[in-house]
Formats: C-alpha cells, sequence, structure tokens
C-alpha cells in the first residue's frame, strides 16, 4: 500500500443542473427552430470593383437573418494603398483610412413600412441580452461570418438579424461602408412574404412551449 491510499478520497457533492439560458427574442435567431429558407438574390451594390449582395433571408418565428456577401477586386491601387484596404477589410475602423467614428464602417439598416428605423451602428444597446430588457423594436445587429483576401480580390460574408418579424408592405433595407467607397444605398423587399414564411419554421422541439 502507498502512502497516499492511507487517505480516502472525499465524495463530490451532488452538482445541481445548470439552468439553460434562453437569449431574449430580440437578441438573435431562436436556436431550436428549423427556419424557411427565401432566395431573395439581390445586388445591394454593383460596380466594376465592388459587389455587395443580398443572398437570401432565414426566416425564423420572431425575426429574420439577412445573408449578405461583399467582394472586392483590386483596381489602380499600388501595394501600399492595396494592403491599406486588406488592414480595413479585417479591422474595420482601424488604419491610415479610418474615418471619423464608426460611421465609416460597414452599417446595415431597416425602415419598416411604419416609418420606425433601426440600424447595426448604434447596438448593441445596453442590456441587449437581458430578458428583463426589451428594446423599441424593430433591432438589427450585424454578425461578421469570416473573410478571404490575396493580390486581387477581398471576399468576406456576414448576416443581419432583424427583429421582429416584419408587417406587410415595403422594407427598405439600407447599406453603407464609406471606407470602401460605398455611398449610402437600399433596396425594397416584401416584408409581408417574409412574415408569411414564418408559418413554414419547423420547432427541433415541438412539445416544448412556444416562446414568447
Amino acid at each position: 500500500m502507498t502512502f497516499f491510499q492511507d487517505f480516502p478520497v472525499p465524495p463530490r457533492p451532488p452538482q445541481p443542473r445548470a439552468t439553460r439560458y434562453i437569449p431574449p427574442p430580440w437578441a438573435g435567431a431562436p436556436a431550436h427552430e428549423l427556419p424557411v429558407a427565401v432566395h431573395l438574390g439581390r445586388f445591394l451594390h454593383r460596380t466594376p470593383t465592388m459587389a455587395l449582395t443580398l443572398k437570401s433571408a432565414d426566416v425564423y418565428s420572431t425575426g429574420c437573418v439577412f445573408n449578405v456577401g461583399w467582394l472586392f477586386r483590386r483596381g489602380e491601387q499600388d501595394e501600399d494603398s492595396w494592403a491599406d484596404l486588406h488592414h480595413v477589410f479585417f479591422q474595420p475602423g482601424i488604419g491610415h483610412r479610418r474615418g471619423a467614428g464608426q460611421q465609416t464602417n460597414l452599417m446595415f439598416g431597416v425602415e419598416l413600412p411604419d416609418g420606425s428605423k433601426a440600424s447595426t451602428a448604434h447596438q448593441p444597446l445596453p442590456g441587449f441580452m437581458e430578458p428583463a430588457v426589451e428594446p423599441a423594436p424593430p433591432v438589427i445587429a450585424l454578425n461578421g461570418g469570416g473573410g478571404s483576401g490575396g493580390n486581387d480580390e477581398l471576399a468576406g460574408s456576414g448576416t443581419v438579424w432583424l427583429w421582429p418579424l416584419p408587417p406587410a408592405g415595403e422594407l427598405r433595407l439600407v447599406v453603407q461602408w464609406t471606407q470602401f467607397g460605398l455611398a449610402e444605398t437600399s433596396v425594397m423587399l416584401d416584408g409581408g412574404a417574409l412574415r408569411d414564411a414564418a408559418a413554414g419554421v419547423q420547432r427541433f422541439f415541438p412539445e416544448e412551449d412556444t416562446p414568447a
């Protein structure tokens, strides 16, 4: 018998089961829903050296996720200017071309038929993840999905979360990225079609209570 075997190992006290945290509905897409994919296939902006696309929307019971992408081709930039664009692309708001504050970054906005508006430039709000602090709708949030770059092109993608589901009528989706020469531009979408698509959402666990 070794020395340490003379000392009994105390039993572990029972560990209470942790309560599963459920983010509030405005904070993002529900985790346990299979959304309805709505094809959009729109150019938000297109020039010989730049394309910003709105590919599709994943519609959930509480809101929708817009899938967006962007691609930049090298034009007449010299090595230093292209390296500068790399820096801005992967670290928005940082670098030699930095403007005055976040208004130079990639921003999305939304305007609903009733005139209410929201912008990613003003998110997240204080207490955004707290269920007890419900913001005034609408809420829009941009999440980066990744990117790649080389000597001739820069490509990236992301998602834009909109809460709640839009009402019937025209929904205006706005984008601006002045660091890359993209002035404010917008497209009109059918909010009613997105809202109607939510009828086809499937829940992973239908026996659970419907989320608020």
